[in-house]
């Protein structure tokens, strides 16, 4: 099997190890993901192909069939589940559940600044997500708003239901540190903790980070640190402040400078202890841990 595709359409019909390949949804430096049909059981998948160059790796081969056991052991309802995953014709390969909705990438290009109620919700779930995953020692490492969907929903008092994917690609040994063995940096520069950028060891606190970071951009629109190159970025992420959160937002008290800024700590130790605690600042901050219940906007209102 050729690799890359030469066209989003490469693969299109092609069966891959039981699943009827029908258009593509995304793709990346390590793998491209189709919408695929499960010929075994008749229902719709995301099916994630990695490059050949990772199935020669032994190590990484290991390492791939050691985490997606894992990742597939999460029951968490914030969590994609992850169905299948092997190796086909040359080809490392996840099958996942396919979501119906939008990233959340897509729903910040389009909106720029969220709601806060939503973008609380929406970190609210995240966080739950990224504990469940830490409590079994898996890392994400690549929390960012592209691999954030967003679900339709029709409960009103849920409007949207969120879920965290990629965990097939996680690295659960807390020992790894942000580069592969081919000196490759896994992750997104935008959100990436320091002591990931400084090759030190690392554990759900790099997820926390990351977190943060996606906070401030559903809030400001942008990430918390904006460079001219990816060097500045780097050094930007290890040794400067993060920019005050209320000062791009006059809706946001002041007091969620303070929590951003924890969450953003450069010192891993200096953060919040877990990704809900660090929701738990937020609304504290925000005043819904005292202030009476109002309804708050839907991303129904959103796009009204």
């Amino acid at each position: 099997m050729s690799w890359p595709p030469k066209s989003p359409s490469g693969l299109i019909g092609a069966e891959i190890a039981g699943y009827k390949v029908e258009r593509e949804l995304g793709r990346g430096g390590m793998a491209v993901v189709y919408r695929a049909r499960d010929l075994r059981l008749g229902r719709t998948v995301a099916l994630k192909l990695l490059a050949p160059e990772y199935t020669r790796n032994d190590a990484f081969r290991r390492r791939f069939a050691q985490e997606s056991r894992v990742a597939a052991a999460i029951d968490h309802p914030n969590i994609v589940p992850v169905f299948e995953a092997g190796e086909f014709d040359g080809l490392l390969y996840i099958a996942m559940c396919y979501v119906s909705g939008q990233d959340l990438r897509a729903l910040i290009d389009s909106e720029v600044r969220l709601p806060v109620p939503v973008a609380l919700r929406i970190t609210a779930q995240l966080a739950s997500a990224l504990d469940a995953a830490h409590a079994r020692e898996l890392v994400h490492r690549d929390v960012k708003p592209g691999n954030v969907l967003i679900a339709k929903v029709v409960d009103s008092d849920h409007p949207e239901h969120v879920y965290l994917t990629d965990f097939g690609l996680a690295k659960k040994s807390l020992s790894l540190t942000g580069f592969t063995t081919a000196g490759e940096f896994v992750g997104t520069l935008d959100y990436v903790a320091p002591e990931r950028i400084a090759g030190r060891p690392v554990d759900g606190r790099a997820d926390l980070y990351s977190l943060a970071c996606v906070v401030h951009e559903m809030l400001v629109g942008v990430p918390p640190f904006q460079r001219e190159d990816h060097l500045e970025l780097l050094w930007a992420h290890q040794y400067d402040p993060p920019p005050p959160l209320s000062k791009e937002r006059p809706d946001v008290p002041a007091a969620v400078d303070d929590v951003l800024a924890k969450a953003l700590a450069k010192a891993p130790g200096d953060r919040h202890g877990t990704c809900l605690e660090f929701v738990a600042a937020l609304r504290c901050a925000l005043a819904e841990c005292s202030a009476p219940q109002r309804r708050t906007p839907t991303l129904v209102d959103v796009h009204a």
